[in-house]
Formats: C-alpha cells, sequence, structure tokens
C-alpha cells in the first residue's frame, strides 16, 4: 500500500467517482437514489459543486479510494454558513481510517469559507455511518421517520450536526471554495 493523498477532484474524476457510488445506490438504502447517475453526470454534480464547495478524493497509487463533499444545505441566503457533508468510500478501504482523512480535509477548507456548521444527512437505519460521525464529533439533532422509500422498505433519515465555529456575534462572509487560499 502506499501513500493516500487527499487531492481536489477535477470532472477528469467523475467515471471512477460513479464506480464507487454505484454499489451504493444498487445494493444498498445508504442514498436513497435509484439509479446510478451516468459519468456526464457526476461531471455536472461536480462543476456544480465546485463552484462553491470543496470536492475531495482520496488516492492511493493512482487509484481513488473515496471521496468527500460539501454542499449547501439549503439556498437561502442565511443558510451559507452551514453545509452538508458526504462521503463514500470504496466498499474494501472501509476501517482505513480514508473517510477520516476525508472529512478532517473537507472540514479545514470549510472552516477558511466560514462554514460555522456541518450537517450530515445519514439514511436510518445505517448505525456504521452514524457511529462514524460521532467519532468524528457530530451528533444527533434530529431524526425524520418514513420519509423515504427505498429496497421495499420505508426508512427515515436521520440529521447530525457539528459546529466548526463558536457561532458569536457578527460571522465573516461566505467565501466560495475557488476563492479561498490553499
Amino acid at each position: 500500500m502506499g501513500e493516500i493523498i487527499i487531492r481536489p477532484v477535477t470532472v477528469e474524476d467523475a467515471a471512477e467517482l460513479a464506480a464507487i457510488y454505484a454499489p451504493y445506490v444498487l445494493e444498498t438504502a445508504v442514498t436513497y437514489e435509484y439509479e446510478v447517475p451516468s459519468t456526464e453526470e457526476f461531471r455536472g454534480r461536480i462543476e456544480n459543486i465546485t463552484k462553491n464547495y470543496p470536492y475531495l478524493a482520496a488516492e492511493e497509487d493512482g487509484v481513488i479510494l473515496g471521496y468527500a463533499y460539501a454542499s449547501a444545505f439549503h439556498p437561502r441566503a442565511a443558510f451559507h454558513w452551514s453545509a452538508e457533508a458526504t462521503v463514500y468510500l470504496k466498499q474494501e478501504v472501509h476501517g482505513r481510517g480514508i473517510g477520516r482523512m476525508l472529512y478532517e480535509a473537507l472540514e479545514e477548507i470549510l472552516k477558511k469559507q466560514n462554514v460555522q456548521t456541518v450537517i450530515a444527512l445519514i439514511a436510518d437505519p445505517n448505525p456504521e455511518s452514524v457511529a462514524f460521525h460521532e467519532k468524528m464529533g457530530y451528533r444527533v439533532a434530529g431524526r425524520l421517520t418514513n420519509c423515504a422509500y427505498k429496497l421495499g422498505q420505508w426508512r427515515g433519515m436521520f440529521y447530525m450536526e457539528k459546529f466548526l465555529g463558536t457561532h458569536e456575534g457578527e460571522t465573516n462572509p461566505f467565501i466560495p471554495y475557488p476563492e479561498i487560499e490553499r
């Protein structure tokens, strides 16, 4: 095994990301998508997200092992200081600390963007993801029941949050990802 590096995703990574995501869509209720997005759809998602937020890959020996990105939690301006975080890993690399590496790098960038709160939306049940997020300092902030239907069952959603800032006084403006110093 080589050194794992965390780097920004490019549109050229779209096919690899779609391949990592596909088993989650087709075989689990971890995501509530029914169809695997095409490479073109993934390219569009990367382009759209990176206009404002980081999208990172964990790479080892030239192979992407997983990815994480932040996105807008809500489109209204008052929510600019909150972001939603997402992480997906190749099935065979779970337990190697790659998710932690991706989230730590993602959170450092979000701090530079003046994001105060990171929110994770987690399919219920998904005890592994809840445990991972708790280890990363997130707490359950809410739960919806029977809000989604996948694989023949009604399912819920956990809202987990982590504070990156103090939430005191005036806040600095949100800085879009392309404008931060790296």
